[in-house]
């Protein structure tokens, strides 16, 4: 599904050149479930976000579904995005005006889909993932591993065909955590979505397939 040949990110910050990524080779197959770990500063939200086509890098290449990242324009990449990729993020990034329903919805607003059967989808995602009692609930009255769970079935709504979790776990209790964990393996196993994990957590990633290790920019283990 995905294919990396000596991927590299550089930044300049000042004077240095920090090698985000450097020499990265990888391949990702269609169903798999694996998880990205190393310590901070290795690069694992950089190769999360060039893998999700949210940023570009400075060499190598990035095949996601035989589509060459680097070679196409921005429109394209915008509808990758949208009909292909689902994220995940440490922090939710839930708009807190909005319910756990309205939430969910947000990715259909640039779709054709018909605002009712967008609501019946988001509702049934919801209840997917144990918050049918609470579609209607903002986030400040929900809690952090709530608010992960909206999340997840937000990321679920375009069908994507991976999804891109970034500290799924960061923020919530290990029990939390651990539940959160089991429902992305159910939803892999149930829907055949390509999950792939970052995580600071050993026990998070002996419960995928396969762990990569990254470290200064590079994969050490795999």
């Amino acid at each position: 599904m995905i294919e990396v040949l000596d991927l590299k990110k550089y930044y300049k910050m000042g004077p240095v050149l920090v090698k985000a990524l450097n020499g990265i080779n990888l391949t990702i197959e269609d169903g798999e479930f694996l998880s990205i770990m190393g310590p901070s500063g290795s690069g694992k939200s950089t190769l999360l976000n060039i893998l999700g086509a949210l940023d570009k890098p400075t060499s190598g290449t990035v095949f996601f579904d035989g589509i060459d990242l680097a070679r196409v324009d921005e429109s394209v990449l915008y509808r990758l995005r949208r009909k292909k990729v689902g994220f995940v993020f440490q922090s939710f990034n839930l708009i807190p005006t909005l319910s756990a329903l309205e939430n969910v919805l947000i990715p259909l607003v640039p779709t054709n889909i018909p605002k009712v059967k967008g609501y019946k989808k988001a509702k049934e995602l919801l209840e997917t993932v144990g918050l049918g009692g609470r579609i209607l609930h903002k986030p400040s009255e929900m809690s952090g591993g709530e608010q992960q769970r909206v999340a997840m079935a937000r990321a679920l709504v375009n069908n994507p065909k991976i999804i891109l979790a970034d500290e799924p776990t960061g923020n919530v209790d290990s029990k939390t955590g651990k539940e959160i964990i089991k429902l992305l393996q159910d939803l892999n196993q149930n829907m055949g979505t390509t999950l792939v994990v970052v995580t600071h957590d050993p026990e998070i990633g002996n419960l995928t397939e396969r762990i990569i290790q990254l470290k200064d920019g590079k994969i050490i283990s795999e």
